[in-house]
């Protein structure tokens, strides 16, 4: 069990669900603080933000390697410092919305992209860390945050085993055994049959950790299945309209749709229950309604029974249906009217 901002995340938790809002503020702090009220109207434990600067993340040149020529890459033809220009959250803003977050009861902490950002971050006194994909081999960021002492939710994007055998080494090194490890495609949006999130409870065999989700696909279904298989962390995109843009927005869940996530992931876990056969407490009472053997036409003492005379019909107040033929033949030893269900008492 770990627990962050005074939420418990584990299995006998319902699925903590956090709602990242990367560059969906569009560099408007109005539109920012919007979207924390939307999320924490929607339902979600927590609101994630990105702390960096393009300077801390690239160098300002717009050439060869550091412009994105992918076709598959949703940031074609932008240079990677042009883009986390654009989709960078200011500095100045984070305590206006870590306060905003405070007043809603919603809990809000940030990934740092270098340990400037930690101290930063630090400074604002976070409950937790995430470390982002791209960043699950930073091993020297992943110390310096797990030296925190606070959870630290890192996502497996492109990760191989050994890779994240050696995040999860970092953080243990320095005696924090807080982890969350989060399955995550790092496509935008993710197809979801690239998700395979049959590797939650693989990972949580693995490095026994809490594990969850980072979804980048569109909808709530690879979420919702996710949690079926041992997620008990749920991260996705948020933004106030995919219509008005953004740099995330495309694969980002507007306000109607996270709060499907929260009702939905919720049932989800709670449907889990455990190992049952039988019928339950509130089962109980719909056995009556069972099929069970009953006289179908009158009889008198003395009358053998047939498949004229005795039928398989609802309610279930006489035998079981599987001594249909082990009572064919058999004498009834008193009168009995239509409708009486069949007891052995009946029988000679």
């Amino acid at each position: 069990m770990i627990t962050i901002g005074g939420k418990n995340i584990g299995r006998t938790e319902k699925p903590f669900i956090i709602a990242e809002m990367s560059g969906n503020h569009n560099q408007s702090l109005k539109r920012a603080l919007k979207i924390v009220d939307l999320a924490a109207e929607a339902g979600a434990d927590a609101l994630k933000l990105q702390t960096y600067t393009p300077d801390t993340m690239t160098l300002d040149i717009h050439t060869g390697e550091f412009l994105i020529e992918s076709d598959t890459n949703l940031w074609k033809g932008n240079s990677l410092y042009n883009l986390y220009k654009e989709a960078y959250t200011p500095w100045e803003w984070h305590k206006a919305i870590f306060e905003r977050c405070q007043e809603h009861g919603m809990i809000a902490f940030s990934s740092p992209f270098d340990e400037t950002a930690v101290d930063f971050l630090e400074m604002l006194n976070v409950p937790a860390y995430k470390i982002a994909s791209f960043e699950n081999i930073d091993i020297p960021l992943i110390k310096k945050v797990a030296a925190t002492g606070k959870p630290v939710i890192i996502s497996t994007g492109m990760a191989t085993i050994a890779e994240i055998d050696e995040a999860v080494r970092a953080v243990r090194s320095q005696g924090n055994n807080q982890i969350v490890l989060l399955k995550c495609t790092s496509t935008y949006p993710a197809a979801p049959e690239r998700s395979n999130i049959t590797t939650i409870p693989h990972l949580r065999e693995v490095f026994n950790t809490e594990v969850g989700l980072s979804d980048h696909t569109m909808g709530i279904g690879t979420a919702v299945a996710a949690v079926a298989l041992g997620a008990t962390v749920i991260e996705k995109h948020f933004t106030i309209s995919r219509a008005e843009g953004g740099v995330d927005a495309t694969f980002s869940l507007e306000p109607h749709e996270l709060r499907l996530l929260v009702e939905e992931t919720d049932r989800a876990w709670r449907s889990l229950g455990r190992i049952q056969y039988g019928p339950s407490d509130t089962e109980k009472p719909s056995l009556e309604h069972r099929r069970s053997l009953y006289i179908g036409e009158d009889v008198k003492a003395g009358d053998i029974l047939t498949k004229e005379n005795i039928r398989i019909i609802r309610p279930g107040h006489g035998l079981e249906p599987k001594y249909f033929e082990l009572v064919l033949g058999k004498t009834v030893k008193k009168d009995a009217a239509k409708g009486t269900p069949l007891d052995w008492e009946l029988l000679l």
